[in-house]
């Protein structure tokens, strides 16, 4: 009988390294093809890929022709001058590991299990800044308005709405400061389904160069280098 379970959990332990590999083979191989940007699209305005080194947002202008994100994410002080901030950033995640894991010292396994299953719901957190330069941790990506106007609309259907079609707002203390807030969002964060995958699935949406799926922002980046 003791042989028996010997047997089995040797068995369990081999079934999940093997599920480890194949799922790092994957994603290595996965995140080395190239889908090329578009050739034949204008390049008239700028955004940025964001990283902090393990999770990626997307920054885009606050206000454009197109949109003014100020109507859609009004979450600023009303005496803080919003005319200074130039940018927002985007990202899509965990609503486990935002609200509740400020650092990763603070990591609890419970969150890290449901995150990887996908039972803790998904949050989107969007950050103001008042400038963006290009440099290790941020690429900047010239793109056209018309492939813009798809990487909005990516980024609003990402949103979770209420009746009247407002994004909705995550009362919570896990803001990082005061120019930035979390929203509900759709979906469900898993290990094939990342922050960094949600991101590369953007630039795909926008005819940007991505690789063709990807869970970790380094491959990312590096189509950017």
């Amino acid at each position: 009988m003791i042989r028996k379970i010997f047997l089995l959990i040797l068995k369990m332990v081999l079934a999940i390294i093997a599920f480890l590999l194949l799922y790092l083979l994957a994603a290595f191989v996965l995140s080395k093809l190239t889908i090329n940007k578009e050739s034949s699209a204008p390049e008239e305005m700028d955004i940025y890929l964001l990283t902090n080194g393990i999770h990626s947002d997307i920054v885009v202008p606050t206000i454009t022709d197109q949109i003014n994100w100020f109507t859609k994410l009004n979450f600023l002080n009303p005496t803080q001058d919003i005319s200074t901030y130039k940018y927002l950033a985007i990202g899509w995640g965990d609503k486990g590991f935002y609200l509740n894991t400020p650092s990763w010292s603070e990591l609890k396994v419970s969150t890290a299990l449901k995150a990887t299953v996908g039972i803790s719901g998904t949050a989107i957190h969007a950050t103001y800044y008042e400038d963006m330069s290009a440099a290790e941790d941020c690429k900047k990506i010239r793109i056209s308005k018309e492939q813009y106007s798809r990487l909005i609309n990516y980024i609003e259907n990402s949103f979770e709405k209420d009746a009247t079609g407002q994004f909705i707002k995550i009362e919570t203390t896990a803001n990082r400061g005061d120019r930035d807030a979390f929203y509900e969002a759709k979906g469900r964060y898993h290990i094939f389904n990342t922050c960094n995958n949600w991101t590369n699935k953007g630039l795909k949406a926008s005819g940007q160069k991505a690789c063709l799926w990807t869970v970790f922002q380094k491959p990312i980046f590096q189509k950017y280098e």
